[in-house]
């Protein structure tokens, strides 16, 4: 029974392939036929708004940029002139593709120390650039304290009240520094430069030049060591030592992560610190600090150097007193850019930024176990 079944289910299926009689109704095919095509339509159509889309994402990729050097533009070297045009590109990128001949001058490589001429072509690879406002990476509070840490502004110059954690500039493993920041804060203003640079933990007082012009007259102002730097630290110990100057040179060394360490070494670079006690406390001391040289963990080392660490200092301080200084409500480095004095074409300039709040309170609380 069930042979008989099988060979008329293949007779059956053999009849469809014969050739249709007259009789035959071709709608049933025809409109197979037609869902066949459509959906064949269908996927082409779908396939050309793939090619649709990915032709709009290619538009929105960055593209090789050529610019043609001004001559307000002259005489700043390749790196820095990177820097601040492929703005939001960590600095560890743009010595990157530097290296790798994806930045050309004239259809030639160059290295970073190359000093731009007028009239050269520069070569600009794509590569995306920028905060913007609304960028995740910038919180709300970080955008809040940056508005409210302006502590002058004019055509020429912006200067900055710092906050601590917050490093001058991306790089090294940051995405984004104080200067992306401003930048993203500030899109309206083509140019925003760092005139000089504080180490990561260190608040207070940052120039920010918004004129080329403007930028190597201050420059020049801080290599020449015409500017006037004071900083308030709070040290480790009872200060007895008055007024003090310090001229002990400096090295700085890298280790294999990156991390920069400092010490004092006789053929290191001249470096002169004056210590100056405010306010002496029983295990503790407010220095104010001026620098005539400005190298990398300058005042920490010296402060090290003299037995009176800087307080929150995990690098060159004291394991025991840091703890005792947490202890307090001490989270940070206590070492603050107060004041800056300098010369500008217009006349005599000074701006100082306030001590931060965070750093009030643990004074506040040394005062009271006095």
């Amino acid at each position: 029974m069930a042979g008989s079944l099988t060979q008329k289910a293949k007779q059956r299926r053999l009849l469809t392939m014969e050739p249709r009689s007259k009789s035959f109704c071709a709608v049933p095919f025809l409109v197979r036929a037609f869902r066949w095509f459509g959906t064949i339509t269908t996927g082409l159509d779908c396939f050309k708004s793939i090619d649709v889309a990915a032709e709009n994402n290619k538009s929105l990729r960055p593209a090789v940029r050529f610019v043609k050097i001004a001559d307000d533009e002259a005489g700043q070297r390749i790196d820095n002139y990177l820097h601040r045009t492929l703005k939001g590109v960590p600095r560890s990128r743009v010595y990157r593709i530097l290296r790798r001949g994806e930045v050309r001058i004239n259809g030639g490589r160059v290295r970073a120390q190359y000093k731009l001429q007028p009239g050269d072509v520069v070569r600009l690879p794509p590569i995306r650039t920028s905060l913007s406002k609304g960028d995740p990476r910038l919180d709300t509070l970080l955008i809040r304290r940056l508005e409210e840490g302006l502590l002058f502004e004019d055509a020429a110059l912006l200067v900055l009240d710092k906050p601590a954690g917050l490093a001058a500039h991306g790089g090294s493993g940051l995405s984004y520094g104080a200067i992306e920041a401003l930048r993203a804060l500030r899109p309206e203003l083509e140019y925003l430069e760092l005139v000089h640079r504080l180490d990561r933990g260190t608040s207070g007082c940052l120039l920010v030049a918004k004129r080329r012009s403007e930028l190597r007259r201050l420059q020049e102002l801080f290599r020449n060591g015409e500017v006037s730097k004071r900083y308030l630290a709070l040290v480790q110990g009872m200060w007895q030592q008055g007024t003090k100057r310090v001229d002990l040179p400096l090295v700085t060394h890298r280790r294999q992560n990156g991390e920069r360490t400092v010490v004092v070494d006789d053929s290191g670079k001249p470096s002169v610190s004056t210590f100056r006690p405010v306010q002496v406390f029983s295990d503790a001391s407010l220095i104010e600090v001026s620098i005539a040289t400005g190298r990398t963990h300058q005042i920490r080392v010296h402060a090290a150097a003299l037995d009176h660490p800087v307080a929150g200092d995990g690098r060159y301080g004291g394991v025991r007193f840091n703890k005792h200084m947490a202890g307090l409500g001490l989270t940070r480095l206590f070492l603050h850019a107060q004041a800056l004095e300098l010369e500008r074409a217009n006349g005599p300039f000074s701006v100082s930024a306030p001590l931060p709040a965070e750093l009030r309170d643990v004074l506040t609380r040394l005062e009271s176990r006095r």
